[in-house]
């Protein structure tokens, strides 16, 4: 009796399990002599072969570390959360919660000092970089014991205040989401809960100059679903919940949340949003990867996503909805330094992998003023993950290069390319090339010397 490898544990879904330390890497090309830091990716690893849903697997972090004008190491490392290493499981048998249990899968970001491993089920956990220990994992950060629900794995930093904004969902009792705010220094000042109906699947939310504003969708938590034991993902579409926008004032946290509803659909991710005012009144203008349906299918995964615009008109208290493309992507990123604020360009990713035939990937540039869209073509069986971008001065919005981890099916090998942003045609500016396969995977930053 032959046995069919599951898609997400098969081809670069399939786990590496060897931690790698490589140092002075292989390079065609000139790596810019300004890129001095680390590039850090987060994504799935299972350590079980068993992990049941290309979302549950353990975290691990693949990181390149850039010195001179030299990729001077590598470094892969599973994040050792408490269920990595003895089992812990979300909830024990008298129903308690254990935070510190999840896989910290999704992303890895900076802020205060500290690194972390990011998953939207748990804390988040703290990374070492220091030299000798790089991505050693230090343990949960509870925010000094102030944070005692799950966190986003998709947190906002202000570029103005430095404060990092974020919020957690899920649990079987109200409330079901709360909405955080920690101050430069890393101190949770602001933790106020949020009246939603139902545990939605809330992956990501908005934050602009004077707002925040979360997406209320209709992928609901399904009980029965997650206590059936045939594992998968214990979340449902139910278009009947309805799909709104919430708005809440910045200058007024623990005010009221303003819904506003959109038409039913789902966002796994959003590009930016900022603030508009004129003589007509007042706007907040979000861009999104939108899905018009998730969950919803026998597979239980999402339908095609492309680029959407949704323009709150707070002065009449509707919501414009405005197709930008029909070219599925994901993956939208930007230059971080203009989050919350107009920024002209925007990033995505697009990653086909055909049942037969060579995949076929590209990263994109969208100019949200023209509505032109650049594109770099990868070769025949090269696909890139997520592109961060890195800048090459300290103008916000100004020039820099995207960073991609790009898996080769031909040699079953990866690299770390590097494109200019501002010329996304030419070839590679550098191609990194690493001692093994990157997995397919989820999100992460350039995190720059400081």
């Amino acid at each position: 009796m032959t046995t069919t490898t599951p898609a997400h544990l098969a081809g670069n879904f399939a786990p590496v399990r060897e931690e790698l330390t490589a140092h002075d890497l292989p390079v065609t090309g000139t790596i810019p002599p300004e890129l001095n830091g680390w590039y850090l990716r987060n994504g799935p690893n299972p350590k079980d072969a068993a992990s049941q849903h290309w979302f549950f697997g353990d975290g691990m972090v693949h990181g390149v570390r850039l010195e001179g004008g030299r990729a001077t190491s590598y470094r892969n490392r599973w994040v050792r959360t408490a269920t990595f290493t003895h089992g812990a499981r979300a909830y024990d048998e008298q129903g308690k919660r254990d935070l510190t249990a999840g896989v910290a899968n999704t992303h890895v970001v900076r802020h205060a000092g500290r690194t972390l491993a990011l998953v939207e089920s748990s804390l988040p956990y703290e990374l070492d970089l220091r030299s000798g220990r790089e991505l050693e994992t230090v343990g949960p950060h509870d925010f000094a014991g102030r944070l005692a629900r799950p966190m986003t794995a998709h947190p906002k930093t202000c570029p103005t205040t430095g404060e990092l904004h974020f919020f957690g969902y899920g649990g079987l009792t109200p409330p079901y989401l709360t909405y955080h705010r920690a101050d430069a220094d890393g101190e949770l000042t602001i933790s106020r809960p949020i009246d939603v109906s139902a545990h939605t699947m809330m992956h990501d939310f908005h934050l602009t100059a004077g707002h925040v504003v979360f997406m209320d969708l209709p992928v609901v938590f399904d009980l029965d679903r997650a206590r059936s034991g045939k594992g998968g993902m214990p979340y449902g579409w139910d278009p009947g919940y309805g799909a709104r926008l919430g708005v809440l004032r910045r200058d007024d946290p623990h005010g009221e949340v303003r819904w506003l509803p959109i038409e039913p659909c789902y966002v796994f991710h959003a590009l930016n949003a900022h603030d508009e005012r004129d003589a007509d009144g007042e706007r907040i203008v979000l861009h999104v990867i939108r899905y018009p349906h998730a969950f919803a299918g026998p597979h239980l995964g999402p339908s095609l996503p492309a680029l959407w615009r949704w323009t709150i008109d707070l002065t009449r208290g509707v919501v414009v909805e405005e197709q930008v493309d029909d070219q599925p992507s994901e993956f939208p990123r930007m230059d971080d330094r203009l989050a919350g604020q107009a920024a002209r360009f925007g990033h995505a990713t697009v990653s086909e992998l055909p049942d037969t035939g060579p995949a076929r990937g590209e990263l994109l540039r969208y100019d949200l003023e023209t509505g032109s869209v650049a594109r770099h073509v990868f070769g025949p069986g090269r696909t890139p993950s997520e592109a961060a971008f890195a800048p090459a001065d300290d103008r916000p919005g100004g020039p820099g290069w995207l960073l991609a981890y790009v898996h080769d099916a031909g040699t079953d090998r990866s690299d770390l390319v590097i494109l200019d942003a501002e010329d996304l045609a030419a070839p590679p500016v550098a191609s990194i090339h690493l001692p093994q396969r990157v997995p397919y995977g989820f999100h992460g930053n350039w995190l720059p010397d400081c």
